[in-house]
């Protein structure tokens, strides 16, 4: 009898060993780091690379979606800041810009510990009445352990107009409908789960949390308005979601979530 039950639990353990190695964990962070501008030194313009890079660091992220990011721009003394970033953490990048700014660019950035390729950028779209800044979806195929791959989509919608945030959603629901490889999507939304926008990017993917914790330090703005979410029709299945509310970093905290990718 003692020696059936021995064989049922090596059974047992091996079953359970053979299902965790056929799952991927991955821990995605988005972060909108207003040009490395913490907002103790707002006034100041004070510029704090390394107080980004070590909240990145310390989040342990395999991929990073990054927004508000300054490309040799005169207020941040004419640095790479993605590259800057990349560099001091040993990450792949793709810088995405979004508009000419102080001699330089501003835009978004995708940053990864596994190679990156196909970088695209796609040009949203603004209503034809309303003064926004243009805004910009970049999307990379990223390859993980074993020969798998995803793509990873990050994005930073329009603050000021309504119109113009839904607008943008519903492109960006119409430019990866086709995608055939998993897809993760994240980025500073300026939207919150009860708004429209969150109700058209909720159609087409499935955020990683529900409940979702502000992310924005203000009491005026106290919402979520960065997210992270995956297409509903591929496996990903959320471990956990964190808003790290402790980094003072930028006027946005940053949020991480760990999902599992079935093999």
């Amino acid at each position: 009898m003692k020696k059936l039950f021995f064989i049922a639990l090596l059974l047992f353990n091996f079953a359970d060993l053979r299902a965790q190695s056929q799952e991927i964990l991955l821990k995605v962070m988005s972060f909108n780091i207003h040009h490395a501008n913490p907002p103790a030194e707002e006034q100041s313009g004070k510029i704090d690379i390394d107080a980004i890079a070590n909240a990145i660091k310390q989040s342990h992220a395999d991929i990073i979606a990054l927004q508000e990011i300054d490309e040799n721009t005169k207020r941040s003394g004419k640095g790479n800041q993605a590259k800057l970033i990349a560099k001091k953490l040993g990450l792949k990048v793709y810088f995405a810009k979004a508009i000419d700014f102080q001699g330089g660019a501003y835009g978004i950035a995708i940053l990864s510990k596994f190679p990156m390729s196909e970088h695209q950028i796609y040009r949203l779209t603004n209503q034809a009445d309303a003064e926004a800044e243009p805004r910009v979806l970049q999307t990379v195929k990223i390859k993980l352990p074993g020969k798998h791959y995803i793509r990873f989509v990050n994005t930073h919608l329009d603050f000021l107009e309504t119109g113009n945030r839904e607008l943008q959603a519903q492109q960006i629901v119409d430019i990866t409908k086709t995608e055939k490889l998993p897809l993760i999507i994240a980025g500073d939304w300026n939207a919150s789960p009860q708004s429209k926008t969150l109700s058209i990017m909720d159609g087409a993917f499935t955020r990683t949390c529900t409940d979702c914790p502000s992310t924005y330090p203000d009491d005026k703005y106290s919402t979520a308005i960065d997210f992270i979410a995956f297409d509903k029709k591929t496996g990903f299945k959320v471990k956990s979601h964190q808003v790290l509310n402790q980094v003072q970093a930028s006027d946005h905290y940053p949020i991480v979530a760990e999902l599992v990718l079935n093999k």
